[in-house]
């Protein structure tokens, strides 16, 4: 564990994003076209020991790995304890 101090720490996470199609039909369909994340850092230490530090927060952030690596996702309905394909 790195042991950095700093005096404030906050971050913020914009992305773009669309909806379309039409729930009566059946044809909804959403997704991202962007994201950005931004880490602001208040602090007297290194620049390269916060370089660092921001480096293994966003390494070890599964949120965005699983957005820059997508795989894929096991869909299970069940309806009244009887599987359904979806």
């Amino acid at each position: 564990m790195m042991k950095i101090e700093f005096k404030k720490a906050r971050c913020r996470i914009e992305y773009d994003f669309f909806l379309k199609g039409s729930v009566l039909k059946g044809t909804v369909e959403s997704g991202c076209t962007g994201f950005r994340s931004f880490l602001f850092i208040d602090s007297d230490a290194p620049q390269d020991q916060l370089v660092k530090l921001a480096r293994n927060a966003k390494g070890g952030c599964f949120a965005e790995w699983t957005l820059r690596n997508p795989v894929e996702i096991e869909d299970v309905l069940e309806i009244n304890g009887e599987a359904v394909p979806l």
